[in-house]
Order: structure tokens, then C-alpha cells, then sequence
């Protein structure tokens, strides 16, 4: 009896922690949401920007978590962004050559008309300076897109370095960008009251990052941060 006792007894205190677990298990967005809230409330700009990356301005007299999607997992692609990047940067830093090149076909070709002597040369020389404006109008369009392509990849990269240093609450890390790991992330909706009555419903966009220095042999998490946050309704 005293064994069967004992084991009740255990099962019943197995029971009591997983619930405790559980219970003191809260999602991400309710702390964060109620600490940002907070210092909405007391108009504190320099704790709200440590909780969101574009803090908003709003008079909000109360606030309610109306919805919220499931988790997602994402690889921390920074590495794969940097490389395309570099890529980038490379046919852009090679497709100068090409450019100049017809540049100077063209001028060329212009040149040609200026010496032409009979109507025959003019228009054949005409035709050359079409021909190569032709082709330098293309090459410039080709390096103009590599210019975009670019500027878009670099832009990139950029943004995802500044928001995993954000999450992970550091100034920079200089081998961030070889780092691998994961970004948690999640919406929320959120009912807003404001202090003269309105109602709005805003979308906070929520992540998080943990990333790994292979190099160094460090693990590092970052906290729940507020990326990005938009009226809805």
C-alpha cells in the first residue's frame, strides 16, 4: 500500500510541474506588446525604440491581442543575400567596360559623318552612328538594371544584418554576414483604443533570431523584437 501510495503521489507531482509549465509558458507577443504599450503610455521614445525597429505614435487608452498567427521558422539567409550581393557588384564592376566601349563606337561612328565627302559615305556613316547608339543605348539599359539589381541585393542584405543585430541587441558583429541560424517570426493583430474613442486595429510584425559563429563556437538568441507595425482596419 505504502508503495502504491508513493507512486500515486508521484504521477500527482509529475502532473502539478508539466501544468506549472505550461501555465508559466506565455507566447512571445504578450510581454512584448504590453512592455511596448507601456511605454507608449508613458511616452518613453527611448525604451520603444529597444522593443520595435519603427516605433509608432499613437494615444492608445487601452490595447487587445484580437489575433495572432502560429510561429514560423525561416534559415538565416544573410550569407546567401551578402553572396548575391557580391554578384552583383561584380557584373556591374565588369559591365563597365562594355559600356565605355560602345560609348566610344559611337563617338566614333559620329566622327565618321563629320569627314564624310559624297551622299553615299553620309548615309552609310549615318547608318553606323544608328548602329552603335543602338548598341550603346543597350548596354546602358544592361548596366543600368545590374545598377538596380544591385542596389536592391545590397539593400537586402543590409536590412536583414540590421534587423539580426537589432534582435540580438548588438551595435555590429563583424562576422554576422557568415553566421547561420534560424529567425522565428509571427503577426499579431492588435485592437487599439484610442483616447478620443476611435478604434483601430493594427498588424504588428514580430521576430526573432538565434545565430551561430562556426568560427568563434558560440550560439547566440537574440530577443522578440517589433519589425514592422501598420494600421489594418
Amino acid at each position: 500500500m505504502r508503495r502504491k501510495g508513493l507512486i500515486v503521489l508521484a504521477i500527482a507531482m509529475t502532473a502539478a510541474v508539466v501544468f506549472s509549465m505550461q501555465g508559466c509558458k506565455s507566447n512571445p507577443e504578450t510581454s512584448l506588446l504590453s512592455a511596448y504599450f507601456h511605454s507608449i503610455s508613458m511616452k518613453d521614445t527611448s525604451t520603444m525604440a529597444t522593443m520595435a525597429l519603427e516605433p509608432m505614435s499613437i494615444e492608445a487608452q487601452s490595447w487587445q491581442i484580437v489575433a495572432a498567427t502560429p510561429e514560423q521558422v525561416r534559415p538565416f539567409d544573410l550569407a546567401d543575400l551578402n553572396k548575391k550581393e557580391l554578384d552583383f557588384k561584380k557584373k556591374l564592376e565588369d559591365h563597365v567596360g562594355p559600356v565605355m566601349e560602345a560609348e566610344d563606337a559611337k563617338y566614333a561612328a559620329e566622327e565618321v559623318v563629320k569627314t564624310a565627302r559624297t551622299a553615299g559615305a553620309r548615309a552609310a556613316a549615318n547608318q553606323k552612328v544608328k548602329e552603335a547608339s543602338d548598341k550603346y543605348d543597350q548596354e546602358r539599359e544592361a548596366h543600368r538594371q545590374l545598377q538596380k539589381g544591385y542596389n536592391d541585393a545590397k539593400a537586402a542584405a543590409q536590412r536583414e544584418q540590421d534587423i539580426a543585430l537589432f534582435s540580438l541587441g548588438a551595435r555590429e558583429m563583424p562576422s554576422i554576414r557568415d553566421m547561420t541560424g534560424t529567425v522565428r517570426s509571427k503577426t499579431v493583430d492588435v485592437k487599439v483604443i484610442e483616447k478620443g474613442g476611435k478604434t483601430e486595429t493594427f498588424r504588428f510584425a514580430l521576430e526573432q533570431y538565434t545565430l551561430r559563429d562556426e568560427t568563434a563556437n558560440f550560439t547566440r538568441t537574440g530577443a522578440w523584437k517589433i519589425i514592422k507595425s501598420e494600421p489594418i482596419s
